[in-house]
């Protein structure tokens, strides 16, 4: 029987300038990058699809889990995104 690897978590590494003097492009830089994995990982997902739509394709497991792994990178983004709303929301109702 075979065995079915482990699914690994989607690890954001801080960038190099985000704790430098001046870093205030790293959070932009760090949200950049996550938006643009999560981009890959769609593109990944649709081309294995297609793939198994025109029949080149064999792994239906495969194309599944890929979608599935897009679906919840993009859902992870667009709870990243209201939380960033949200903080700004606040912001901007302070009174200095």
């Amino acid at each position: 029987m075979t065995s079915i690897p482990g699914i690994h978590p989607i690890i954001l590494a801080p960038s190099a300038s985000a704790g430098a003097a001046g870093g205030d492009s790293g959070f932009l830089e760090s949200l950049t990058g996550a938006i643009q994995k999560v981009n890959q990982m769609q593109a990944d997902a649709k081309a294995q699809v297609e793939g198994l739509l025109s029949g080149q394709g064999e792994d239906l497991h495969g194309a599944m889990l890929a979608v599935e792994k897009a679906d919840l990178a993009f859902q992870f983004m667009m709870q990243v995104r209201n939380k960033i709303v949200q903080a700004y929301q606040e912001v901007a109702q302070m009174s200095f």
